[in-house]
């Protein structure tokens, strides 16, 4: 099919620059991404941030747990970066979206920890006033999860994570959920099931040029990739 995807930038241009941060973000705009990936976690005192893991860690070698401190504490000091010269911040959810509005880029979003549906709600009538919600498409492995926000915010695109052919990925289609999966999960066939019903496919996170020019072939949305942006498509 040859389909030319967006390519989704994960954790920003995360392969150059330290993930989740606002300036893999914005050079994930420089290098031409279409979109960038995030995961989104809750300080103690409220906040969000843009957090893979559950820890912040500083380039002083010390470290907080994001759930048990404040938006203060864990900006105070300038992260751990082996990657450039940079002094950078934990990036907050506003950070990130501005970065995405300005460029006009797709925002992936995933929800990591503990994410109560008050916060949920809060969370994305953010993203609502900041950007665009037909911009933002929500991430999880939590068919539960999705289903809440769905309830919540009928116009926000969901996709289901998808990384084993355990779960059934059927479920899908009564909700109107587009797939987010594993690049050596998906199949033709399950990617024309999707597409028939007007439903939207991405892979991860595909680094290489062999599995880069596979997965362009396969036709599907979105491609999420650590080290490519534009030029992939080029490939």
């Amino acid at each position: 099919m040859d389909k030319r995807p967006c390519m989704i930038a994960h954790r920003g241009f995360s392969s150059r620059y330290p993930q989740n941060t606002a300036l893999a973000f914005s050079m994930a705009a420089k290098n031409g991404s279409g979109g960038a990936e995030t995961d989104i976690r809750i300080t103690s005192d409220g906040a969000f941030v843009c957090s893979h893991d559950d820890d912040a860690v500083f380039r002083d070698g010390s470290r907080l747990l994001v759930a048990d401190a404040t938006l203060s504490e864990l900006r105070a000091k300038p992260l751990k970066n082996p990657k450039t010269d940079d002094d950078v911040f934990l990036c907050t959810l506003e950070e990130y979206l501005t970065v995405m509005k300005e460029n006009g880029m797709i925002c992936f979003i995933e929800l990591k920890g503990e994410f109560p549906d008050e916060k949920v709600r809060e969370m994305f009538g953010i993203c609502a006033q900041i950007y665009d919600l037909s911009k933002v498409i929500m991430q999880s492995c939590c068919f539960l999860k999705q289903l809440k926000a769905h309830e919540m915010f009928p116009e926000l695109p969901l996709m289901l994570t998808y990384g084993t052919n355990e779960r059934h990925y059927e479920r899908c289609f009564d909700c109107g959920f587009s797939i987010d999966c594993d690049q050596f999960v998906i199949t033709p066939e399950m990617i024309r099931e999707f597409h028939s019903r007007g439903l939207e496919v991405a892979l991860w996170t595909v680094n290489t040029e062999e599995d880069m020019r596979r997965c362009l072939a396969l036709g599907v949305d979105y491609i999420e990739s650590d080290v490519y942006g534009a030029d992939a498509l080029t490939l």
